[in-house]
């Protein structure tokens, strides 16, 4: 009997023309396609000048009552005394956990909450020291209801990224950055996406905001980034730099025979030129002799060839600046000075190691 009704239900979904259970659905032919849709490119070019629209309109926005909640803002996660807790849910959410990821890299220590998972046990991560920040487009997000309300009972800050000030979040944050109506990219607007934009743009701003009141230097980013192609980046030349005997030093007036014999020894191609005093007067590379081959050459100073003012750079310098220089003078090696006395010597070679170059 069970048989007998699924078949008929079949039969009358075939008749009126659902397709059976299994057939793969049909996806339109050509021939239905409107021909008035947009090129990729046409539908490229449009989103991201909506996009860009949006963009516009939230730096407008800084000169008015949100330049004032910014900088509360601001200054309220200076003076929290724990950490910028985040939260959000959906694309709101996947946008907070960047943010979250950028300031903890950029010297605010901070983590993301999953507003869902905080009813169920992780607000107990959230302390009386830390400060939340929660995003929803619309204020009106039902999942941060938990979260809001450990705020309001445990008195920690709460400051709102919405484009509502009158939502349910903005009424109950203690600071509001309203953000401006906007068009979304989506030509229906419903897929978040100029909207997660200025979300992501405001916590970039936040976050070299706090970047920027602090202090925060290249070498204390790179204490958050040691590894891959950024950590190399941010090494400094004392890390690479040749230094003791390794460094190839001549003392003014030495024949350029004797400087060939350290060239060779040091195998740099270089040999760094002192005065009585251990100041750099210049540098000799293998270069300049080949340049300046003739007769009596070896037994002249060191002086007659040397560059009297060569590029230099210093132990502190991160090794990148070092890659510039080299490339922006075709050398190899720069030589590294420190109250204008060679200290090491950095070769093309090292950075080649160091994942620099």
């Amino acid at each position: 009997m069970v048989e007998e009704m699924i078949g008929h239900h079949e039969s009358l979904g075939h008749r009126m023309g659902r397709p059976r259970r299994g057939t793969p659905l049909k996806m339109p032919t050509s021939a239905h396609v409107s021909h008035n849709r947009p090129t990729p490119i046409e539908s490229a070019r449009r989103t991201l000048a909506v996009e860009n629209d949006g963009l516009t309109a939230l730096i407008a926005s800084l000169d008015g009552p949100l330049g004032h909640t910014f900088n509360a803002a601001v200054a309220a996660i200076v003076a929290a005394a724990g950490r910028v807790v985040v939260t959000g849910i959906g694309k709101s959410g996947h946008i907070g956990r960047k943010i979250a990821s950028t300031l903890a890299s950029t010297g605010t220590p901070s983590m993301f909450v999953h507003p869902s998972e905080a009813s169920h046990g992780d607000l107990g991560m959230v302390t009386p020291d830390d400060i939340v920040l929660a995003l929803s487009w619309s204020g009106e997000s039902s999942e941060l209801a938990a979260i809001l309300n450990h705020t309001r009972r445990f008195r920690v800050p709460l400051v709102a990224l919405t484009s509502a000030a009158d939502s349910t979040l903005g009424r109950a944050a203690d600071i509001v950055l309203e953000l401006p109506k906007i068009t979304e990219a989506c030509p229906h607007g419903l897929a978040p996406t100029t909207s997660t934009l200025l979300q992501l743009a405001m916590g970039d701003a936040i976050a070299i905001a706090l970047l920027e009141g602090r202090g925060f230097t290249a070498q204390d980013f790179r204490i958050f980034h040691p590894g891959g192609k950024l950590g190399a980046s941010l090494r400094l030349v004392s890390d690479a730099m040749h230094v003791g005997d390794r460094l190839p030093l001549v003392l003014q007036g030495t024949q350029i025979r004797a400087a060939i014999d350290v060239i060779n020894k040091k195998g740099f191609g270089c040999v760094a030129v002192v005065n009585d005093a251990g100041l750099l007067a210049g540098i000799v590379t293998d270069g300049d002799i080949r340049r300046n081959l003739a007769d009596g050459l070896l037994e002249k100073p060191v002086d007659s060839i040397m560059t009297r003012r060569p590029i230099t750079t210093r132990p502190d310098a991160l090794l990148v600046s070092a890659i510039e220089k080299l490339n922006s003078s075709s050398r190899l090696a720069l030589i590294v000075v420190e109250d204008d006395r060679p200290v090491g010597l950095v070769h093309l070679h090292d950075l080649l190691k160091a994942g620099v170059a």
